[in-house]
């Protein structure tokens, strides 16, 4: 490796050029773009692969710094022109539109707004019009996931049964701490909540009442992994983006990891029923890891 690249791979490096970047984009905040949409969740059901998709589309511009800015859960007491400087120049969105005939969009994903109780009305209030994507997995698969995630990052000191033993004590009174002080930050309610961020229809109902149906849209990833093109198509739908062709579809983030007990499994996905099956109703169709579950009479879109 040369000298080059491995000064570009040095911490002490990144965070000067970090710290140049962030400095530039706070002086020209004023005419940087604010985020017409947030992928917000969950944890480990593909967000990566979605940004990465999304972020091949010729009329949207990515956030210029990070994938996940986590401004509205983790960073909120740095101030909104902190956020805008994350994110394209105006002057590029022009420069797209008049070379396009479509207006530009600009993005971020940050799986923590989906669980953190202060950041939908963080958003609401900051980005009124901003919609929101979320997508969704086997809440088995997405626990044994994040677990594996968050040990290989040092997060998790636990093996995985220990680990969900301990979950609730974990988290137990930290939900309340973070709504009680805007400034707090909880290391075990980001980085622990492996069933917690399973029980996908509790946020989604939180977040409706927050956002209203008609701003938010679900994915599968299983299906956007297995068959991506219709679910490409209904994310541009909501997004009005207009259709110019198919962009790579890739899955990106994803950990190797030995299989699970069967036993375990079978206990998580027995906790996990009853939340599955109130998904399957707000959502008003099947999900691909619930065969089970049957299509209900009243279907929403």
């Amino acid at each position: 490796m040369s000298l080059t690249a491995k000064l570009r791979r040095s911490p002490a490096v990144k965070q000067a050029v970090q710290g140049v970047t962030v400095t530039a984009g706070l002086l020209t905040s004023p005419w940087r773009m604010t985020p017409d949409f947030l992928i917000i969740g969950g944890q480990r059901c593909g967000t990566t692969s979605m940004y990465r998709t999304l972020s091949q589309h010729p009329a949207v511009l990515k956030a210029v710094r990070h994938k996940g800015v986590h401004y509205f859960d983790t960073d909120y007491d740095k101030g909104m022109a902190w956020y805008k400087a994350h994110f394209p120049l105006e002057r590029s969105a022009r420069a797209v539109q008049s070379r396009l005939g479509v207006r530009a969009q600009t993005f971020e994903s940050s799986p923590y707004y989906m669980f953190h109780p202060l950041a939908a009305e963080r958003i609401a209030r900051d980005l009124p019009d901003v919609k929101v994507l979320v997508l969704l997995r086997d809440p088995v698969e997405r626990a044994y996931s994040a677990h594996a995630h968050e040990l290989a990052r040092g997060y998790e000191d636990q093996d995985f049964e220990t680990a969900l033993a301990l979950e609730d004590s974990r988290l137990e009174g930290e939900a309340e701490r973070l709504i009680a002080d805007p400034a707090y930050r909880s290391h075990s309610h980001q980085h622990h909540g492996y069933l917690q961020r399973g029980r996908y229809v509790e946020h989604l109902e939180r977040l409706e009442k927050v956002f209203g149906r008609d701003r938010m849209h679900v994915v599968d990833s299983h299906q956007f992994f297995t068959d991506p093109e219709p679910a490409y198509d209904g994310v541009l739908e909501f997004l009005g983006l207009p259709h110019m062709g198919y962009p790579v579809f890739e899955q990106h983030n994803a950990r190797p990891r030995s299989p699970m007990q069967p036993e375990l499994r079978e206990r998580l996905e027995a906790h996990f029923a009853p939340y599955d099956e109130r998904l399957v109703d707000w959502l008003g169709h099947p999900v691909s890891w619930r065969a089970d579950v049957g299509r209900p009479e009243r279907q929403r879109t």
